[in-house]
């Protein structure tokens, strides 16, 4: 996996040719044109992987205490900033604009051992660190208020603060309007980016909201973010990117319906192993941001060719039987960095294919240019 074209030199031209328009390539993925390759045998039945899909969604849902426990605790959060909003009374530290729900229990994808959930408080003034850790010490003042037997905690954090129960967690992120993001200063304020990722995160939540509401879609993001955690040539993923892979797997094929969770689940590994989220794919458009933003160009190309090689092997396990250990249910995760052996066959792990470039010093740039001058 080589970098497109050749290096920049002066005046806008390739070291290698003029520019050349990029233009993203499309991997090749079945679901899109099954019509153009008519199987010779019926779609085989798998039922079995199915069920263990199911299975494993169902052991990573949260129990209904769990789902109560953080559920009650968002209820509470939530309403107390709601009257910090309708009035502060003494209160002057901060000034609230709004708060929204986000992350995964806002979508439905909380898991069990996971009772987090996340609220995003849009200030109308400059979140200094201050500011916020009074605004925390607010929250827990009025919830002790309201019921002094809970025993419940807070911490701040470069984020925000963290209010905790015994059963459950609520973070509450802070962001500000977006016209004070250009004021921000690094000394006094929280950070600019994490801000905007706040921000970022209530766009998230407001689309997921409208266009994955399909429980098959829920079920594979649970599923995947499982199988994410485990393999560590997964771990560059977001969470966002996660969420718009499992919508597009599902959702996105000519007939617009929903496929099988079985089929979804490989249709993701078949996509991220034939290069989807690789430097000139087309990969997957940001819905949530302005302009033409691929989700894969926020990890490295180290990164994006860790993603491909490692699904290239947990698919060739899936091809062969291995769907147990691909989700944990058996085994372990050495499938995707060691030789295995599937009913007689043999599956080699991917090697990786980029490499990194050796760093280059300006001034032996500037020597190379200068040379190419003199031979033209």
């Amino acid at each position: 996996m080589r970098g497109r074209g050749g290096r920049m030199g002066r005046g806008g031209m390739m070291r290698n040719g003029p520019f050349r328009t990029f233009i993203p390539h499309v991997p090749f993925d079945m679901a899109q044109c099954e019509q153009a390759f008519p199987r010779v045998k019926p779609v085989p039945e798998e039922k079995n992987f199915q069920e263990a899909l199911l299975k494993r969604n169902q052991d990573l849902s949260p129990t209904p205490m769990e789902q109560t426990s953080v559920s009650n605790l968002v209820t509470k959060v939530n309403g107390v900033i709601d009257n910090l909003i309708v009035s502060t009374g003494t209160f002057d530290a901060a000034s609230i604009e709004e708060v929204r729900q986000a992350g995964s229990h806002k979508k439905g994808t909380i898991m069990t051992g996971h009772t987090v959930a996340d609220l995003v408080i849009i200030l109308k003034t400059l979140p200094t660190v201050e500011a916020v850790t009074a605004l925390g010490n607010k929250v827990l003042e009025d919830l002790k208020a309201s019921d002094p037997q809970e025993v419940l905690s807070m911490l701040p954090n470069e984020a925000g603060f963290e209010i905790s129960s015994s059963e459950a967690t609520v973070k509450c992120l802070i962001t500000t309007i977006p016209p004070n993001l250009k004021k921000l200063e690094p000394e006094l304020h929280l950070d600019g980016k994490l801000m905007m990722a706040h921000l970022a995160a209530i766009r998230h939540a407001r689309w997921f909201e409208e266009n994955a509401f399909h429980s098959s879609i829920k079920v594979l993001i649970r599923v995947l973010r499982d199988v994410h955690s485990r393999f560590v040539g997964l771990h560059p993923m977001t969470p966002w990117i996660i969420d718009l892979l499992a919508h597009y797997a599902i959702m996105n094929n000519p007939t617009r319906q929903p496929l099988a969770i079985n089929v979804a689940f490989r249709r993701v590994l078949q996509l991220l192993a034939a290069g989807f989220f690789l430097p000139g794919s087309v990969g997957i458009t940001d819905p949530c941001e302005n302009g033409t933003i691929r989700i894969h160009t926020v990890m490295t190309l180290e990164q994006q060719d860790m993603v491909c090689y490692t699904a290239q092997t947990l698919l060739r396990v899936l091809s062969h039987g291995g769907y147990k250990q691909i989700l944990g249910l058996e085994g372990h995760t050495s499938i995707a960095t060691e030789m295995s052996v599937w009913e007689g066959v043999v599956v080699t792990p991917s090697d990786k294919a980029y490499e990194r470039p050796p760093e280059r010093k300006e001034d032996e740039e500037e020597a190379e240019e200068d040379m190419e001058s003199q031979d033209s």
